[in-house]
Formats: C-alpha cells, structure tokens, sequence
C-alpha cells in the first residue's frame, strides 16, 4: 500500500513533464522536416530524415545568429548590471540599517513592482528619446536594468537578512570597511541568490518582445524575439526554418539552467532559512 502511494505522484509528475515536453518536441521534430508540406500532411510524426539544412539556412539566410548574439549581449549585460545595483541597495538596507531610512527606502521598492510594465511604455518612449538613445541597445539596457531591480532587492535582501550578524562583526574588526565587506564578504555568501536572480533576470531579457519591438527599428540591433516575427513575415511563414529558430531561441536556457539548477535551487530557498 505504501508503495502505491509512492508510485502515484510520480506518475503524475511523468503525465505532467510529458504535457509540458510535448510541445519543445513538436517544434524540434518540425525543425528537420524538409517543408511546410511535410509539417501540414503529419504535423505529429517523426521527421524522415535527420538534416540541418534548416539550422543552417536560418542561422545564416535568416539573421538569426545576429539576433541571436544581439539578445545574448543585451540579456547578460542587463542583468549583470541590474545585480550589481540591486546588490548594492540590498546591503544598504539589510546590513547598514538606518533605521527608517532603510525601511522608507525598502517600501519604495517594493511599490516599484506593482506598477505594471505596460503601462510605462509612453513614459519610457518618452525618455529614451530625450536621452537620444532610441534604436541602439541602450534603449533597452537602461529599461531592462530598471525593471529588474525591485524584484532583485527583494530576493537580495531576503538572503542577506538570513546571513548571522557574527561574520560581519568578525569583519570590521580585522578592519574592513563597509566596501570590503560587501565585496569580500557579503557577495560571496550571496552567491546563490545572486544566481538565481541572474537566470530570472535574464529570462525577462531574453524573452522580453514590447519595448525591443518599439524602441529597435534597425535590422542590425533587433533581439531574437523581434526578428523571429521579421523572419515569418520575410520567408512566407516557413515553419520548418522558424522551428529551427526556436530551438535556437531555447537550447541557451536549457543549457544555462542545466549548469546552475543547484545553485538556483539554493537561492530560492536558503534565504527562507535563518542561518
């Protein structure tokens, strides 16, 4: 009876990972038929045959390595830079304490999350083009950055606030100042949530479609989810070749959360646990 009720959960859990592989196997089966006749006449079967020819024709023919790149530059960067501030900001408030000040400063940027995205596309239109940034990766560096720092401090500062005051106290006796403490001490303990808020972070870049739409109109500077639409309208909705594109657009994800699971597990978790 007991290993019944062990068997059940997982069979579940195998219905829901089939359910939600189903659809990443679709696309990677498309993407080595030949045609949209082969993909139209047994849209669920196998391919054929196993070539790259769509890989190659949509790296190459369709820009996507150029989108490809251009997302992979402004994805990293963006969030690198969104860490650094937010990580800043979290020492601030958790460990510096000023009192009232940190606790003023905390609700700000917790009122930072609730307002919605969209609804800032005018204002942020608005900026970029004061600042004369439209249609280069700036105009969305800056906004991306922006956008991620709420939701960073308050993973940052939820495993900051977990870590025992002892090692700080240990710190600035051999010394340290608040600097050296950050950088020497505080960021390496944080590693698991700084990991975790990277992959988030990146995904919202990576996967991010308004404001690259609008704000990018050179061929040169589009993301890949702003030229993946460029490439359906440019080869009369090859889906073979946009299959290929996906799986592009994915395997970078796949292979970023393949590396670091453990340390993103720990980072959601860990900061939930008083040390």
């Amino acid at each position: 009876m007991r290993a019944i009720k062990k068997t059940i959960p997982h069979i579940f859990l195998m219905g829901y990972l089939l359910i939600i592989l189903y659809p990443f196997l679709f696309v990677v089966f498309s993407s080595f038929k030949t045609n949209n006749q082969d993909i139209a006449s047994n849209p669920f079967g196998l391919p054929g045959s196993i070539s790259f020819d769509n890989y190659v024709n949509a790296w190459v023919n369709a820009k996507i390595s150029t989108y490809f790149l251009n997302s992979l530059y402004i994805g990293i960067l963006a969030a690198c830079v969104s860490i650094l501030f937010a990580a800043m900001l979290s020492f601030a408030v958790t460990r510096m304490r000023y009192n009232k000040i940190s606790a003023i400063v905390f609700q700000l940027i917790l009122l930072g999350m609730l307002i919605p995205n969209n609804s800032l596309l005018l204002p942020i239109y608005g900026i970029m083009r004061k600042l004369d940034i439209l249609d280069t990766h700036m105009a969305l560096i800056l906004p991306y950055v922006a956008n991620a720092i709420p939701f960073s401090v308050v993973i940052l500062a939820a495993f900051m606030r977990s870590l025992p005051g002892e090692i700080e106290e240990a710190a600035v006796i051999d010394g340290l100042s608040s600097a050296g403490l950050f950088a020497r001490i505080i960021i390496p303990l944080t590693i698991p949530a700084i990991v975790t808020v990277f992959i988030i972070n990146f995904l919202g870049n990576w996967n991010e479609f308004l404001l690259a739409n609008y704000f990018l109109s050179n061929d040169a500077l589009k993301t890949l989810p702003v030229g993946m639409v460029g490439f359906r309208d440019a080869y009369n909705t090859n889906y073979a070749q946009m299959s290929a594109g996906i799986v592009f657009s994915v395997v970078p994800v796949m292979i970023i959360y393949a590396i670091l699971q453990e340390q993103i597990i720990e980072g959601v978790t860990a900061g939930s646990v008083k040390g």
